[in-house]
């Protein structure tokens, strides 16, 4: 290979895949080519090369996993993998007043790819199973001795003790977040809806039918909806963030401002906000805000207004509200932070600062927030992706409302694509444009957290403020 196709191979993450796959292919061959009988047989009976040569706790390892797996995939998980490309042909029916089921579209399409996710773990662990022959191989003829059975179970609690803690929680996380979000991922694809629900009706594989339909224009199509709440979620979730960043720490260095008296009480009533659970006081601030609550009751009473302001009815003044709503739930933790944080800049600059004849703003830009922004910009990040999907204010505020008849699946003015994706799933039962939507929220997400954090000072120069 040329220096400049290696050096392409190299940028190329690709590239290297294949590269990688390539030698590993050719490591195999060598190891089938080259290696005893022991080792040709252990590439059909995974272990028997470790067992034969006396390594027998690690090779019935790997034989047990082989056992298990041949009869998972006899006695149950072979049916649903064999069925996984039509997701089931056979309906449930009635014959004299009996139900007679036909095929579980769900269960064919969970168990299946949980099938499918055990023969590509069954293909490493085979390929483990091939290393181990070749290196114990070549350890026996370079005149070294193996390690016994002993030796194995102790390295469990010694050398390999993190493969020992970690297993669990592995397993745990596969469980419980990996597979449901291939599960989520795949159901995209189908035609699983309210018409179409297991056992009673089959669904099946669509393409990208789904993916043509969300961003269709039109009354058939959901384009319209999702780019409007699109868009909002952008605006909220920039606006959320970056009001509630500025003016907790402008109420951050107010507090500590010298001269200011009372500041642990002022910390304590802004730290109250926290203590209370937040789905309680916004409950509560919905109903303050609600025609009959209040907020409209006080006005009035007092003759401030005639008819009632719609806060949760007009979308706009919606928007305004929950933005003003969510200032006084996020300043009291910006303040928090903002004030350990101030109290680590040192007090030199400043005092060289005024020396120099800075006023108090030219201080703030030239000083404070640098050193802020240099600090939490990782916050920040964080607390914009955090907001994308901030189900709690938008939900318990307005349920995603005022309703409108111009949205389709049952958006509202107010509604963020978690929300949105909430309903669909819960009110309408429209599983695959959920999922369609889930995965949108995703691809937003890491586009936005993948730039911006590049783009970071404390991330492109961790030493550059010191």
């Amino acid at each position: 290979m040329s220096r400049s196709n290696a050096a392409r191979e190299k940028g190329n993450p690709i590239g290297r895949f294949f590269s990688a796959l390539g030698k590993d292919i050719r490591e195999i061959g060598i190891t089938f080519v080259e290696g005893d009988w022991k080792t040709k047989l252990s590439f059909i009976v995974m272990g028997l090369g470790p067992i034969l040569r006396g390594q027998v706790l690690r090779g019935i390892m790997y034989l047990a996993i082989e056992i298990l797996f041949i009869w998972f995939l006899g006695t149950f998980g072979g049916k649903y993998f064999m069925k996984l490309g039509t997701l089931g042909t056979v309906e449930t029916t009635k014959k004299h007043r009996k139900v007679v089921y036909g095929d579980h579209s769900f269960l064919i399409l969970l168990f299946g790819l949980l099938t499918l996710i055990f023969i590509v773990l069954l293909i490493f662990l085979w390929r483990m199973n091939i290393r181990e022959n070749r290196n114990e191989e070549l350890a026996l003829k370079q005149g070294k001795k193996l390690p016994g059975n002993r030796a194995d179970f102790k390295s469990l609690f010694d050398s390999n003790f993190d493969k020992t803690l970690l297993a669990l929680p592995v397993l745990g996380v596969f469980t419980f977040t990996v597979l449901p979000i291939i599960f989520m991922i795949c159901v995209a694809f189908t035609n699983y809806d309210a018409t179409h629900q297991a056992p009673t009706k089959l669904f099946t594989w669509v393409g990208l039918e789904n993916f043509k339909n969300l961003f269709s224009v039109g009354k058939s199509g959901f384009g319209d909806t999702f780019f409007h709440v699109l868009l909002w979620t952008l605006v909220w979730a920039l606006l959320a963030t970056f009001i509630d960043y500025f003016l907790g720490i402008a109420v951050a260095i107010l507090i500590n401002k010298k001269g200011i008296k009372f500041k642990k009480f002022w910390r304590t009533c802004l730290v109250m906000t926290i203590a209370v659970p937040q789905f309680v006081s916004l409950l509560y601030v919905s109903k303050m805000f609600d025609n009959a609550g209040i907020i409209n009751a006080t006005l009035l009473k007092l003759g401030i207004i005639q008819n009632a302001i719609p806060f949760w009815q007009d979308p706009l003044l919606a928007k305004i509200t929950i933005v003003i709503v969510n200032i006084w739930i996020g300043i009291p933790y910006l303040m928090l932070m903002s004030t350990g944080l101030l109290m680590n800049i040192p007090e030199d600059l400043y005092e060289s600062a005024r020396i120099d004849g800075a006023t108090p703003w030219q201080m703030f830009v030239n000083i404070t927030m640098p050193y802020m922004l240099f600090v939490t910009g990782p916050y920040l990040l964080t607390s914009y992706t955090g907001n994308l999907n901030n189900f709690n204010v938008i939900y318990l505020l307005t349920g995603g409302g005022p309703k409108s008849m111009s949205y389709a699946g049952g958006a509202g003015g107010t509604d963020l694509l978690v929300t949105w994706l909430y309903k669909m799933t819960i009110n309408d039962t429209d599983y695959k444009m959920a999922a369609v939507i889930g995965i949108m929220v995703f691809i937003v997400t890491a586009i936005i957290t993948l730039s911006v954090y590049r783009m970071l000072p404390s991330v492109k120069d961790e030493e550059g403020f010191q």
